[in-house]
């Protein structure tokens, strides 16, 4: 069977998965929310038709004052069982697929998926402000990463598998094919761009997914629009463009808060298995006076989208949800961040709504897209799944609009700031991917084995292969030297950042251009520590090659040199 079509089966195959996986995800969750915050607290937290709730919060015996109890013990288990048999799976899921991508050539272990199943639905059953999209992003991602193991598939096919999962469950859970094929494309990459070789893939597995799930809960989008709603005018693009440029604003905002809270809780001298609880603790804390902050909040969207919820209180949720989802899944609570940032963006859009004298639903609409879409450099996918979810497709070109103006202010105010992206494990573009890297460092060894300008001063004949592998220096025109070799056991750079070696070496215009370890071939960021054993391949001009070969070792034989392979490679291709 050829490889297309191999995998085209496979979408098939985990579309069906992702579709199951995400009904018994949803079964957890609204079983833990029975125990946890209906059952514990007596709160039960308006819920959408679509799915069987209903559009009213019920407040038991003993009000608000047994939240903080039920949600302190949701984040207290998740954390014992994340933290005690899989670390990997705290914090928002889709962050962890999208590193598994870039990283461990898309290897997530196998007990990942039904942890995170259980831990997400615990913390966001029990109240915590989560969303459930990153677990079910994870849980379908793994159940992709382990049907590749037991296929024997290459790390190649594993990563489009876990993309391919990742869309099927999304798609699944939001009721959205089109956008969920797309985020899964999307959410890998900061600078608008897309992996878009997967695409067909990941759009035949989401509408399988989609299809099947229909069999369970029916086709409906999962929030109501009002069907009377008059088609934006000339005019009211002015105030759709106000929208895009203050979700813009809170955009960048939204990264900074949430990570900066994660690095607070890092700094908290307890183990990690607790501090999940005081997370679960804070949240329970502002649901004493503001309880629309618990939970992913759809019904509340729901509320904002028909109008009845006052400006002082859609303004003040605002702010209220960045803390209360920053606490829960910050301090390593399990849960996404997806729904979170749609309600920030709903009580903007509502509130803003109100000021410019504009019905809500478009609004809210819009808001979500436009603000989802800059927080997370998502912008596409964002506005196709909004519209998707909400079924307002003739709100699509105001919606575009501010998505758009949201996400050039987001890029802007963030290129200066320490966090810019909701999805930390996210790289500019596929030339920043460990996944794509050996491609392009393949590429740019045969370019300059081939390109008469860079001719190196022996014949067309000459072996580069073996001549790198023996620590042989290779001239390049500029003065510079191709370096490569094994970074020696007790040199002074093991245990060093690429940034602190580059720095020693004091030598302008030298560079690290790969590392190679354990068969995969690393991102050489500033902040990457190199171990000993490591393959290192650098461009130095003579005083920084005398000052870093002291440090490296000849790589010797072919079969202990990974370059070597990617140099053979691509003197084959080059003929």
């Amino acid at each position: 069977m050829s490889r297309q079509r191999r995998l085209i089966v496979d979408a098939l195959f985990l579309g069906v998965v992702g579709a199951l996986s995400a009904q018994i995800f949803m079964f957890l969750l609204h079983l833990a929310q029975k125990i946890f915050l209906i059952g514990l607290a007596g709160y039960h937290p308006p819920g959408l038709p679509e799915e069987g709730g209903v559009l009213q919060q019920a407040i038991g015996p003993h009000g608000l004052w047994l939240i903080p109890v039920a949600t302190t013990l949701g984040g207290l288990l998740s954390g014992l069982l994340v933290y005690t048999f899989a670390p990997e799976a705290e914090g928002h899921g889709t962050d962890t697929a999208v590193k598994a991508f870039h990283r461990t050539a898309g290897f997530i272990r196998n007990r990942v998926a039904p942890l995170k199943a259980v831990a997400s639905a615990i913390t966001i059953g029990s109240g915590g402000a989560a969303g459930r999209e990153g677990p079910t992003a994870l849980i379908s991602a793994g159940v992709g990463s382990t049907y590749a193991t037991l296929t024997h598939r290459s790390d190649e096919d594993r990563r489009l598998l876990v993309l391919i999962g990742m869309a099927a469950g999304l798609s699944a859970i939001f009721r959205s094919p089109i956008g969920t094929a797309f985020f899964a494309i999307e959410v890998l990459y900061g600078n608008m761009e897309f992996e878009a070789g997967a695409l067909l893939y990941t759009l035949l597995a989401s509408v399988v997914a989609y299809t099947v799930n229909g069999l369970f809960v029916g086709w409906q989008p999962l929030f109501s629009v009002p069907a009377n709603l008059a088609v934006p005018g000339f005019a009211d693009y002015f105030a759709y463009a106000g929208l895009g440029l203050v979700a813009g604003i809170v955009a960048a905002a939204v990264p900074m808060i949430f990570y900066g809270l994660r690095d607070a809780f890092h700094a908290i001298p307890l183990p990690p298995h607790v501090k999940p609880a005081l997370g679960g603790l804070g949240v329970g804390l502002l649901a004493l006076a503001w309880p629309q902050v618990l939970g992913g909040g759809y019904g509340w969207i729901q509320e904002a989208m028909d109008g009845h919820l006052a400006l002082k209180l859609l303004f003040a949720l605002v702010f209220l949800k960045m803390i209360a989802f920053a606490l829960t899944v910050s301090s390593g609570g399990s849960g996404g961040v997806f729904a979170p940032t749609l309600f920030v963006g709903a009580m903007l859009g509502g509130g803003l709504a109100l000021v410019f004298h504009q019905p809500s639903a478009p609004f809210v609409i819009v808001g979500m897209a436009a603000l989802f879409g800059g927080a997370a450099r998502v912008p596409i996918a964002t506005l196709l799944m909004v519209t998707e979810m909400t079924g307002g497709y003739h709100f699509f070109v105001p919606a575009a609009l501010a998505v758009t103006v949201s996400y050039f202010i987001q890029v802007l105010l963030s290129s200066r700031l320490k966090y810019r992206s909701l999805y930390e494990a996210q790289v500019p573009g596929r030339p920043d991917s460990a996944a794509h890297h050996r491609y392009y460092l393949e590429t740019a060894l045969r370019i300059l084995r081939e390109d008469k300008d860079l001719a190196l001063k022996t014949k067309e004949h000459l072996d580069l292969r073996r001549l790198l592998a023996a620590g042989v220096p290779v001239d390049l025109p500029d003065g510079r030297q191709i370096v490569l070799g094994k970074l020696r056991s007790g040199s002074e750079f093991e245990g060093k950042t690429i940034g602190e070696v580059l720095s020693e070496l004091a030598a302008e215009d030298s560079e690290i251009v790969a590392v190679f370890r354990d068969g995969h071939t690393l991102l050489p960021h500033e902040d990457l520590v190199l171990e000993a054993g490591d393959s290192i391949l650098a461009i130095v001009p003579a005083e920084g090659r005398a000052r870093l070969e002291g440090h490296l070792t000849p790589l010797g034989s072919e079969q202990d040199s990974q370059l070597s392979e990617a140099v053979a490679k691509g003197d084959q291709s080059g003929g």
